[in-house]
């Protein structure tokens, strides 16, 4: 709520939630003029233009459809789906009534993440060898409990954080993941999911990325593009809250450096959609990113369970 409250296009007119009485203490909570209990309640109402979804990944599916079936615009929280095939229907069922469908891969609408995206294409570092993201935070009490089952969730940190990485990196790199392998641990407290993770990612032009995830450490961020002429790195440079450096290095030694803050990011990426809805302009992230994301996670859980590469 707080991005939707800096975004320049578009006003949250409504909101569902399961329960009733929720749902009308926030939309009081947030000055919302509508509150529901079913998102056909929402989707029919007349002051609805678009939709948002942000409920549990196991709604995605049946909450997307009912949008599409209204043929209202919809962008869907990531993941986009529990699996690949279920992110396949959404997407069909998009193409086939016309309607806008977009994945809310926040990251692409950070100055950090562009800006490390047009060096990297404008050759700074020559041709990138090895890119490596990271995300962890300290999971343990996390509000969305929901997280640990992985019948709602499809998975721990890979499927909630590690699916950032992934886009981010096929983003910057301008590429496709063509094979992942990945290791993951479960503990005490991770209920059916992973607590921690590690996937190796081929690309197809050659580049080799790792993504780290968990949510047993301290909140960071680090991402790093290695190129045979230079090196980029930024730390928490996927931090929507702090100034975050850009730092490019050459024989080990910092050679130039720029600072920008990605406190626009929710809020550009919401108005990024309302001129897509408005303009009929491709949204930034449509839903074939988001499908292509989930066949890479896909992928790095087989490999969880055959301790082998597997192809996306």
């Amino acid at each position: 709520m707080p991005g939707f409250a800096k975004a320049r296009r578009s006003t949250v007119v409504a909101l569902s939630r399961r329960d009733m009485a929720t749902a009308r203490e926030s939309a009081e909570k947030f000055h919302i003029a509508h509150a529901f209990d079913s998102l056909d309640s929402l989707c029919a109402c007349d002051q609805v233009d678009a939709v948002f979804v942000a409920s549990p990944n196991s709604r995605h599916l049946p909450d997307v459809l009912t949008a599409v079936r209204y043929r209202k615009p919809v962008l869907c929280e990531k993941p986009m789906a529990m699996t690949a095939s279920e992110a396949r229907q959404m997407l069909d069922a998009a193409n086939s009534a016309g309607v806008l469908l977009g994945i809310a891969h926040c990251f692409r609408f950070e100055d950090s993440v562009r800006r490390i995206r047009q060096r990297v294409q404008a050759g700074d570092i020559g041709r990138p060898v090895l890119a490596r993201a990271e995300f962890c935070y300290p999971g343990l009490g996390h509000p969305r409990a929901w997280l640990l089952d992985a019948e709602i969730s499809g998975g721990g940190p890979i499927a909630d954080v590690g699916v950032h990485c992934i886009d981010a990196l096929r983003f910057v790199l301008g590429d496709e993941v063509v094979r992942v392998a990945a290791v993951a641990q479960r503990d005490e407290h991770s209920g059916t999911v992973e607590a921690s993770a590690v996937l190796s990612l081929e690309f197809a032009r050659g580049t080799m990325g790792t993504v780290a995830c968990s949510l047993r450490a301290p909140y960071r961020t680090p991402v790093e593009i290695v190129g045979t002429e230079g090196i980029l790195r930024a730390d928490d440079g996927f931090n929507v809250e702090r100034p975050i450096r850009i730092e490019l290095l050459r024989e080990s030694r910092v050679v130039d450096t720029e600072e920008v803050i990605n406190d626009q990011t929710y809020a550009r990426q919401v108005d990024a959609f309302t001129e897509a809805v408005e303009t009929g302009r491709q949204f930034e992230v449509p839903g074939e990113d988001g499908w292509k994301n989930q066949l890479v996670l896909d992928a790095a859980y087989r490999s969880v369970k055959t301790g082998k590469f597997e192809s996306v």
